[in-house]
C-alpha cells in the first residue's frame, strides 16, 4: 500500500544505456571528427599562452584591463598574476585559461547563432525553451558521464561538457537581446530599405550588444565554474589543483587554486562587463 507498484516502472535508465551504447559505436567517426576539431585549437591555444613570457602575459592582461576596464581593475589584475606566478600555478593558469578560451569560443560560435534563430522564429524559441531549462537545471556532474563515454578522458570531453553546461546563457540573452531591440528603429530600418542581413548586422546585433555581452560573460563565469568539476575527468590546470587536494587533504594547495581561479574570475568577469558598454550607446547606420 505504501510503496509504488514496481509493475508499472519504466525502464528509462536501460534504454538510456542502450543508446549511449548505440551512438558509442555507430557514431564513432563523427566523435573522432569532434575531437580532432577540439583537440587542435586547445593544444594550439595552451602552447601559445605557455610560450608567451610571463611578464608579456601580465603587461597583455593589465594593458586591456586598463583600457577597458580602468586603472583599479588593472591593478587587480596586476597583484593578482604576480601572486598566481609567486604561489606557483602560472603553468596550471594558462592550461586553464586555454580549456576556458576553447570553451567559450565554441559556445559564441554556436550559441550566438542559435539566440539568433531563437529571436528570428517564435517556434523555434519554443522548441529551445525546454531544452535550455534542462541544460541550465540538470546537476553539472552529470554532463561528465556522456562527455566520458563519447571522447574518453582529458581534455577535450573538459570542454564539450564545459560547454554544454556554459552555452545556455550566451544563446537565452542573445535571443532576449534581438528581441528587446525597440520596434520602432526596426522599422525604421526597413523603411529606409535594409535587408535582413543588413538589418541584422547594423541595426539588431550593435543594439542587443550589452545583452549577448551579457550572455558571454556568464557563459565565461559557468566555464570557469565547470573546469573545477572537469578535473574529475582528467582536465589538468586548477581544477586539478584543487581535486587533489581534496583527494590528500591538503587545504593550503586546494585553497591557493580556489584563489586562483577567484582572481581570473574577477579579470574575467570586469573585462567582459567593460566590453558590453563600449560604444553601447552608438545609434545605428541604415
Amino acid at each position: 500500500m505504501f510503496d509504488f507498484p514496481e509493475i508499472i516502472v519504466i525502464p528509462l535508465g536501460d534504454w538510456i544505456n542502450t543508446a549511449v551504447e548505440w551512438l558509442t559505436i555507430n557514431l564513432a567517426a563523427l566523435f573522432n571528427v569532434i575531437t580532432i576539431g577540439i583537440r587542435w585549437p586547445l593544444v594550439q591555444i595552451e602552447h601559445l599562452l605557455w610560450w608567451i613570457p610571463w611578464w608579456a602575459m601580465i603587461i597583455i592582461l593589465v594593458g586591456t584591463a586598463w583600457r577597458f576596464a580602468g586603472y583599479k581593475i588593472a591593478l587587480i589584475a596586476l597583484f593578482g598574476m604576480v601572486f598566481i606566478g609567486v604561489m606557483g600555478l602560472w603553468d596550471h593558469t594558462m592550461t586553464t585559461l586555454a580549456i576556458i578560451v576553447t570553451a567559450v569560443v565554441v559556445s559564441v560560435l554556436i550559441g550566438i547563432p542559435l539566440g539568433i534563430l531563437a529571436a528570428k522564429s517564435d517556434r523555434f524559441e519554443a522548441i529551445m525553451r525546454p531544452i535550455l531549462d534542462g541544460m541550465q537545471t540538470m546537476p553539472s556532474f552529470v554532463y561528465l558521464i556522456p562527455a566520458v563515454f563519447f571522447f574518453g578522458l582529458g581534455k577535450v570531453p573538459a570542454v564539450v561538457a564545459t560547454f554544454i553546461y556554459a552555452v545556455p546563457p550566451c544563446i537565452r540573452l542573445t535571443n532576449l537581446g534581438i528581441r528587446q531591440v525597440p520596434r520602432e528603429i526596426v522599422e525604421a530600418g526597413n523603411a529606409f530599405g535594409s535587408t535582413g542581413m543588413q538589418l541584422l548586422f547594423k541595426i539588431q546585433l550593435p543594439l542587443a550588444r550589452p545583452s549577448i555581452m551579457a550572455g558571454v560573460n556568464q557563459t565565461i563565469m559557468m566555464a570557469l565554474a565547470m573546469v573545477v568539476i572537469a578535473s574529475m575527468i582528467g582536465a589538468s590546470g586548477l581544477g586539478l589543483e584543487v581535486l587533489r587536494g581534496i583527494e590528500r587533504l591538503d587545504v593550503g594547495r586546494g585553497f591557493l587554486a580556489g584563489i586562483g581561479i577567484v582572481i581570473l574570475a574577477i579579470m574575467i568577469d570586469r573585462i567582459g562587463q567593460s566590453f558590453g558598454k563600449v560604444n553601447s550607446t552608438r545609434r545605428p547606420s541604415f
